[in-house]
């Protein structure tokens, strides 16, 4: 391997350098956001009851976690969407293949798709809980409701975009839908699947937390609805910041794997 030269050497310390400075101005915005809002509430610039402040979050977070209340619902509400994400997954690339393997029928579907995908998921929720009960088996086909018309539309149309010419090369070589689709079709569209896939896991999250709001007794969902009617603001607060949290995680997990795959393959 060729010694790098000092052009290049420069380009990657500039790349660095502009890397930890972009880490560190998102840091001191979030940083002086906070700071903004603890001191309106100390200064009573804004009311604290109604905008709550950090430091009461902080509190409430505390006193919550002592008791466990809220790693029970984080957690109900984590297993929910893993499920749906999961669910989603399997479900958009079974019918994806099963559309591209039948191309009549991707024709006859393809308008009911559409109408799905564009429907408000939110106005299916009540239907849901009254066919379904209330219970986590509603919740999480809410989540998967909102992702999985989307997502296969998505990936079928990812599979109609691959290079016809080696689909050509397969059939030259005596080989059939099968070949072209193990060898071929799939292997070229992992990468847009990953990339389905970071967009899936918030979908599902919010699909799952549309079903709590409507039909659960537990989750963040219910949690938020709970705290609202009951003017417990803080808890609110606390649990939208911990959501934001779950769904950068989730989609830092997922964008991880995608980068190492990436640049692997």
């Amino acid at each position: 391997m060729e010694p790098l030269s000092n052009k290049q050497k420069q380009f990657l310390r500039k790349q660095r350098h502009d890397k930890v400075l972009i880490h560190v101005l998102r840091f001191f915005i979030f940083g002086d956001l906070l700071i903004l809002w603890e001191t309106a509430a100390q200064l009573q610039w804004i009311d604290s009851f109604i905008f709550s402040s950090p430091s009461r979050v902080l509190k409430t977070f505390v006193d919550m976690y002592k008791n466990h209340a809220l790693l029970h619902h984080i957690g109900i509400t984590l297993t929910e969407t893993l499920i749906s994400f999961a669910l989603v997954i399997l479900i958009s690339l079974a019918c994806a293949i099963l559309l591209w393997i039948f191309p009549r029928l991707s024709k006859i579907l393809e308008p009911y798709l559409v109408v799905l995908n564009s429907l408000p998921k939110s106005a299916l929720a009540p239907l849901l809980i009254v066919w379904l009960g209330a219970n986590m088996r509603t919740i999480i086909v809410a989540g998967i409701s909102v992702a999985v018309f989307g997502s296969i539309m998505n990936i079928y149309t990812g599979f109609q975009e691959v290079d016809t010419e080696k689909l050509k090369l397969i059939r030259t070589l005596g080989g059939g839908r099968r070949e072209e689709l193990s060898k071929i079709v799939l292997p070229s569209s992992i990468p847009l699947i990953l990339s389905i896939m970071k967009v899936n896991i918030g979908l599902c999250l919010v699909g799952v937390i549309i079903g709590e709001f409507i039909g659960a007794r537990e989750g963040l969902g219910y949690l938020i609805i709970y705290s609202s009617q009951t003017f417990k603001l803080d808890w609110v607060i606390l649990s939208i910041a911990i959501l934001c949290i779950i769904a950068v995680l989730l989609y830092g997990l997922l964008n991880f794997a995608e980068k190492r795959y990436l640049q692997r393959y």
